[in-house]
């Protein structure tokens, strides 16, 4: 070791013991200032307008923290230590970014004194991020009108798969069924007459899992080829990641039992003209399964990015994963899930987010991460079968990129159900599942061709000129090319 780098790490180890001690003061401060909790498990918000820390008081604090670039492992490590604190988790494909917890609890001193550091890009909270269910206006409809015939199905391309609830999928073939408006879909009919999808091509679904033995989505979904090793993370060990990868328990099963993913996953690729149940927008797919919410449909942005630090991973090791259908979000803004899908992006994978479900501009209000400003973030609204802007959805001249449907949609549930649901949560499959039949056809489309792609296919409506940046809603016909 020369002597300047003999003295750059004396310094530092000087000015971590200085804080640590400074720390251990305010710590004791802290606890005889804060009231007991009432019951275990409660939780306790500090810090300041740059987002606060939640402390579970009955486990460990968790908060994401990048350090600059060119600070080493090894000064990281002695800074970490110096705080009495864990690195949980190093995320592999952002540089410095790191998961740190403390069994005794992040306080507000801490965190200032994190933050305070020069080696520290920024420090925030592992976020919590609930699914929400949109309260439906006037856009669902029990009426059923039955008196359509099946020549109308299979009229506009001659290839209406033999799915005995396919009448029922208006999204994927709008005959005006239950006061529906005819043709108001993503003529996947005219789709399928150029593509069925393609089992080389991988989407990710990252939500509350799927469940992978679905009778209508066993045969598409992805599994862990046979030689390609199990997942290995410095921190977190080996994952067994046949069937996928389960952030919120650490683990390589990624069951749903919740539902919702498999509702998306449905849309996506429910296998088609097997006559059993629905068609997904693709009839031959991977899926592969991201669980990062419990059953209550809970999650944080840690086991978000943990996620997505796997696809990256796994693309490059050779799986064909293009695609990330992210259908949940927050406003809370996070700066290290923004970093995670940039690098997601340069890796080559679209990142297809549910705009949200709270009828607000998300030009003035931001949701995330479907306002992320990034080339490989695109952002999704939802139509009912009317043709209309569902009344929960949010929209964005500048910000939210084009519609597609997303009530009263028709998709798989647990236990080999099927369950009709409303919410950006569906429209957003439904356009993850058209960029997988666009690469069905042309794989080798960069990240920005792909999304322009989809920008420029799609019915334009007046309707949603002032509401999205493309002022239409997906149709896949267009998108699609010919083999």
């Amino acid at each position: 070791m020369n002597r300047h780098n003999f003295l750059g790490h004396l310094t530092l180890a000087l000015a971590v013991i200085m804080v640590a001690a400074f720390i251990g003061q305010m710590r004791s401060w802290e606890k005889e200032r804060i009231a007991r909790p009432a019951q275990t498990g409660s939780t306790i918000r500090l810090g300041d307008q740059a987002g606060a820390i939640q402390i579970d008081q009955s486990g460990e604090a968790e908060v994401l923290v990048r350090f600059k670039r060119g600070i080493s492992e090894e000064q990281i490590e002695t800074v970490v230590r110096g705080f009495d604190d864990i690195i949980e988790d190093e995320i592999e494909a952002v540089d410095g970014l790191a998961v740190i917890s403390d069994a005794d609890g992040l306080d507000a001193a801490e965190i200032d004194a994190y933050r305070a550091l020069r080696i520290v890009e920024y420090i925030e909270p592992n976020f919590d991020i609930n699914l929400v269910e949109p309260e439906l206006g006037d856009d669902t409809d029990s009426e059923i009108n039955d008196d359509f015939e099946m020549t109308e199905m299979i009229g506009r391309s001659g290839a209406a798969p033999n799915d005995p609830q396919f009448a029922e999928q208006w999204a994927l073939n709008n005959t005006g069924q239950r006061n529906g408006k005819h043709k108001a879909d993503i003529d996947a009919l005219k789709a399928w007459g150029k593509t069925h999808g393609s089992d080389k091509v991988v989407v990710a679904v990252l939500d509350s899992g799927v469940d992978y033995t679905h009778p209508d989505l066993i045969s598409n979904m992805w599994v862990r080829p046979d030689g390609l090793a199990p997942y290995v993370d410095a921190q977190l060990g080996e994952i067994d990641d046949l069937h996928g990868y389960n952030a919120a328990e650490n683990n390589g099963d990624p069951m749903d039992d919740n539902g919702h993913g498999t509702h998306c996953a449905g849309i996506v690729g429910a296998e088609g003209d097997n006559g059993e149940g629905i068609a997904g927008v693709n009839w031959k797919v991977e899926i592969m399964p991201l669980k990062f919410m419990s059953a209550g449909g809970f999650g944080t942005t840690k086991d978000a990015i943990e996620a997505i630090n796997y696809v990256i991973a796994r693309k490059k090791a050779g799986v064909n994963v293009r695609v990330i259908s992210a259908s949940w979000g927050s406003t809370q803004r996070s700066r290290a899930l923004e970093d995670v899908i940039r690098k997601a992006g340069e890796e080559g994978v679209l990142f297809v987010a549910a705009s949200g479900n709270s009828n607000a501009n998300t030009d003035r209000v931001p949701h995330f991460p479907s306002s992320y400003n990034l080339p490989n973030v695109i952002s999704i609204a939802a139509m009912n079968r009317s043709d209309e802007l569902a009344s929960f959805s949010n929209y964005g001249p500048k910000s939210v990129h084009l519609a597609a449907p997303g009530v009263e949609i028709l998709s798989t549930w647990l236990n080999g159900q099927y369950k009709e649901a409303s919410g950006t949560s569906m429209a957003t499959p439904v356009v993850s599942g058209v960029a997988a039949l666009i690469l069905s056809n042309e794989n080798d489309l960069s990240v920005k061709e792909l999304r322009e792609r989809l920008l420029k296919s799609v019915d334009k409506i007046d309707r949603l000129q002032d509401k999205t940046v493309s002022g239409g809603r997906i149709n896949a016909a267009l998108a699609v090319k010919d083999n």
